[in-house]
């Protein structure tokens, strides 16, 4: 046997052929050298089969190979057939000449030679007739009994196996029809997700209807509290009044008395007087003091009523009596926030109640006196957001690579509480500025200071409490270009005038005003120019600064002399260049010219050669990316002390903000669903699992359809997020929390996907793998090219995260199925997730074909460089694979941002 197998590696291009040996050869050959013939060894010939390193002599008594044996050709050996084999004695058929079953002739010029057994085991395709044939089983090598009703036999079985309930089998049937079980499985699903849908949908419905009425509740509560308040303060006022006048009329009547009481008895700023005699012996030099004491003594012996006692309550403790209902509403809603856990009725009325107590606040603190200055002061209970003024002095951005000025000599401050507008037409550098502002500005160079609430701090270091909003819009849809452009950037009068302050820019990142609103008119008018009649001042003044219209009135007052009129008038040291050539501004405040030199005509105008502009570019791009990396990665003290929520609490807000996305979109995920399920169908009813591959060309379209179709759908995870996760990191969101919310939403599609896709393909090919196997390989597969995906999607576009989609999978799976020649396509293929996918499909189904199967497996997987135990290692180096996209993927998020 040692031989037998030997000779399939030393001669693989001839199947049934072996080397001359001692005992067919040149000039030997016996009749036991023929095909299905075999001889026998001398009687006195010692053979140690386990110890044979030569084949021995072999020569006597050669008769026809026995039944359930095969006799190769050339050797004389007679070797058990395997399991799953049927080997009968063969017939000669007289009109061929062939030894049937087999394909053997019996040797010319040998008339007493007959047909023996069989001649060969080797793979299926070489010595099909030798395997059990589909429809039967043979439980042993002489024996072949017809599959009966309600069982199913492959080729090469040696039992019958029963068939599934459902399905359908006839006797003599090579395998069992489950088109059934993959139909109930696909309905099962299409039910788990239209619970999950319907559910989902009704928990959020009944979650937002609750939410809707404990806000209600709360605002009821907090006007109901506010309307007490105001009745209180009413009441208040009222018993001030009713004092004043009550005084006035005892002094009158006390005035005219010319009795005397003792000094000592008098009692001076709320002090009680005797209880004998609370009344008598009134002071004329003090009734003001004894009317005070009079009062006070008369309101500690009367009790207050009700509702005098409640609004006492309310002003000691407003927070305490947020359910307070004077007139209407339900009078028991008095409902406290405790420190601990917190239903969300509490936390609405507790958010109404501190906005309404802080409008209160606001209009108490309007007509705040001296006294209630100091009280405000020492109230340690009254909570202030912290307050940011953000002032610039001589703020000045250049650019780093092509040395050009950007901003120049930017002066001023953003006042906390107040609106501050930013305008300019284009090219004056109002992006810049904000960004400047916000130390986001990368690739240039900054001097002047930024100072926050009058210390040089660094901006990041408040950005718990600072939002940025870059100028991306997402527009909408369902709006023309006009309809957008109206709606969020045409300034008009009555929007300009809400705002507070206004920092005017000109071409060349110059200031041209920076004040109040109020003032601007009166400003441009004390240079001559005058807004015409019925004219929007914000466009007017953008118009001038473009240059299109001529500022009218009395003054000749250029637009370029604008920004030098401003600094003048605050009495700002003017730029030298700006001085030396003030007709040359616009072109001067784009270009840097030393302070000690002069810029004449034509200086910083020379040509560069193409190689220096190409070198430039490439250095004003690596600063921009060194830049961009230094700002993602600042790490700055924070200096709000304002708590926010942990890594965790925004991964569970993320949670439930991504699932009620995916939700919104079940139409685009049924979809997905549904091609998965077309491919699933189409790939099983045409592509076969053919026993000779192990159905290797089966498994290969199945990865290059589901890598294809999982890694478009996954782009949508991250491709359609961008704007909003740049938008969210600017203020301090965790990016870990942010990915692994999106990650694990995606995985209730790795988890289904799968068997979406079997439940059409495996019950159409029937493979004889399991399909826990299959659904594990697909699984792993699924998680791999999910990770992919979000590499593709965060650093390229869509349009080109799309093509590397389709492309990658067809082209990786050609790589990995070429054969392996060389070293260099060793190690290729290696790289290549569907190599391993591929291998553990093969190895899974490859497993379960054994006996008569075993030189078919080992030469095909052989062939293709797989080995039948490592199933597990696949398995893991495709886990691996995912784990390692998704950090790539998670690196990239941090350091890729917008252009």
């Amino acid at each position: 046997m040692k031989f037998y197998l030997n000779s399939f590696f030393e001669n693989p291009g001839s199947e049934n052929y072996l080397k001359p040996n001692k005992n067919c050869n040149l000039t030997s050959w016996v009749s036991g050298c023929e095909p299905g013939w075999a001889c026998s060894v001398n009687s006195n010939q010692q053979v140690n089969l386990n110890d044979a390193k030569v084949i021995p002599a072999r020569t006597l008594n050669c008769q026809a190979c026995c039944e359930g044996f095969f006799c190769p050709d050339g050797i004389t050996c007679m070797i058990p057939c395997p399991l799953g084999s049927y080997c009968p004695l063969a017939k000669l058929n007289k009109t061929t000449g062939v030894c049937e079953p087999y394909l053997y002739q019996l040797p010319p010029g040998q008339p007493n030679h007959t047909c023996g057994g069989a001649n060969i085991w080797a793979d299926v395709g070489s010595s099909s007739e030798l395997f059990c044939s589909a429809g039967s089983f043979c439980p042993t090598t002489t024996r072949r009994n017809t599959c009966s009703s309600g069982n199913y036999c492959r080729m090469g079985s040696t039992s019958e196996k029963s068939c599934f309930k459902l399905s359908s089998c006839n006797p003599n049937s090579a395998k069992q029809n489950m088109q059934a079980y993959g139909i109930m499985l696909l309905a099962a699903l299409s039910t788990l997700l239209l619970i999950i849908y319907n559910c989902s949908d009704q928990v959020l419905t009944t979650r937002e209807r609750r939410l809707a009425k404990s806000r209600e509740a709360a605002a009821r509560s907090a006007r109901e509290t506010a309307t007490a308040r105001q009745k209180w303060k009413t009441a208040k006022d009222a018993a001030k009044k009713h004092a004043s006048g009550l005084q006035a009329h005892l002094s009158r009547t006390f005035s005219r008395k010319k009795d005397f009481t003792h000094p000592e008895k008098l009692k001076i700023l709320d002090q009680v007087k005797s209880d004998d005699d609370p009344i008598q012996h009134p002071s004329t030099s003090g009734s003001v003091a004894f009317l005070s004491s009079r009062v006070t003594s008369v309101e500690k012996k009367t009790e207050p009523s009700d509702l005098l006692r409640i609004m006492q309550e309310i002003e000691d403790d407003p927070d305490g009596c947020q359910g307070f209902n004077v007139g209407t509403g339900d009078k028991n809603m008095n409902i406290p926030v405790p420190k601990g856990k917190q239903t969300h009725t509490q936390i609405f009325s507790y958010a109404y109640s501190q906005l309404e107590k802080e409008k209160a606040q606001q209009e108490d603190n309007e007509k705040l006196t001296f006294s209630g200055i100091v009280k405000l002061a020492t109230n340690a209970e009254i909570r202030k957001r912290p307050l940011l003024e953000i002032s610039f002095k001589n703020l000045t951005l250049t650019l780093k690579a092509k040395n050009k000025h950007l901003l120049r000599c930017v002066t001023g401050e953003i006042k906390p509480g107040r609106i501050t507008a930013v305008m300019g037409p284009s090219g004056a550098g109002k992006t810049t500025f904000l960004s400047a502002v916000a130390g986001k500005a990368i690739g240039c160079k900054m001097t002047g200071l930024i100072l926050i609430n009058g210390k040089n701090e660094s901006i990041h270091s408040y950005k718990k409490i600072v939002g940025f909003v870059p100028q991306d819009d997402v527009v909408h849809g369902n709006l023309t270009v006009e309809e957008n452009l109206w709606f969020s950037a045409k300034c008009s009068y009555a929007l300009f005038k809400m705002f507070d302050d206004l920092i005017l820019l000109a071409k060349g990142g110059l200031t041209v005003y920076q004040g109040p609103v109020k003032k601007v008119e009166e400003y441009f008018t004390g240079l001559g120019i005058n807004i015409p009649e019925r004219v929007n001042p914000p466009d007017h003044f953008i118009d001038i600064l473009e240059g299109i219209v001529v500022p009218a009135g009395s003054s000749r007052v250029s637009y370029k002399d604008l920004p030098v009129r401003w600094m003048l008038h605050n009495l700002y040291s003017v730029p030298l260049d700006m001085q030396q050539n003030n007709a040359a501004l616009s072109r001067s405040s784009m270009d840097v010219i030393p302070a000690n030199e002069t810029n004449p005509s034509g200086a910083g105008m020379e040509d560069h050669s193409f190689a220096r502009e190409i070198w430039q570019g490439m250095k004003s791009n690596v600063v921009l990316q060194r830049d961009k990396l230094h700002l993602n990665f600042l790490r700055s003290k924070d200096l709000t002390n304002r708590r926010t929520p942990g890594a965790f609490q925004q991964y569970r807000y993320f949670l439930g903000r991504v699932g009620k996305q995916r939700l919104r979109e079940a139409r685009i995920l049924a979809m997905d669903y549904l091609i998965l399920l077309l491919a699933g169908a189409c790939l099983g009813s045409l592509v076969k699992v053919k026993d000779q591959s192990f159905g290797a060309d089966a498994y290969t379209y199945t990865i290059i359809a589901v890598s294809l179709l999982c890694k478009i759908a996954a782009l949508r995870s991250f491709s359609l997020d961008k704007l909003h996760y740049w938008r969210e990191s600017a203020s301090g969101i965790s990016s870990l929390a942010y990915f692994l919310s999106k990650d694990t939403i995606d995985h209730f599609n790795t988890v289904i996907k799968p068997a979406v896709y079997l439940s059409m393909f495996y019950f159409f090919t029937n493979p004889r793998s399991s399909f826990a196997d299959n659904y594990i390989v697909l699984f792993c597969l699924v998680y791999c090219v999910t990770g992919i995906a979000y590499s593709l999607a965060i650093v390229f576009e869509p349009g080109t995260a799309q093509l590397c989609s389709v492309l990658l999978p067809v082209v990786l799976t050609l790589i990995a199925t070429q054969p392996k020649d060389s070293e260099f396509m060793k190690i290729l293929a290696n790289l290549c997730y569907p190599k391993w996918a591929l291998e553990a499909f093969v190895t899974a189904n490859a497993e379960r074909y054994y006996g008569v199967w075993l030189i078919t497996r080992c030469g095909s997987l052989l062939k293709s460089g797989y080995n039948v135990h490592d199933w597990h290692l696949c398995i893991a180096i495709l886990v691996s694979i995912g784990l390692v996209c998704r950090v790539i993927a998670f690196i990239c998020m941090l350091i890729f941002q917008k252009k």
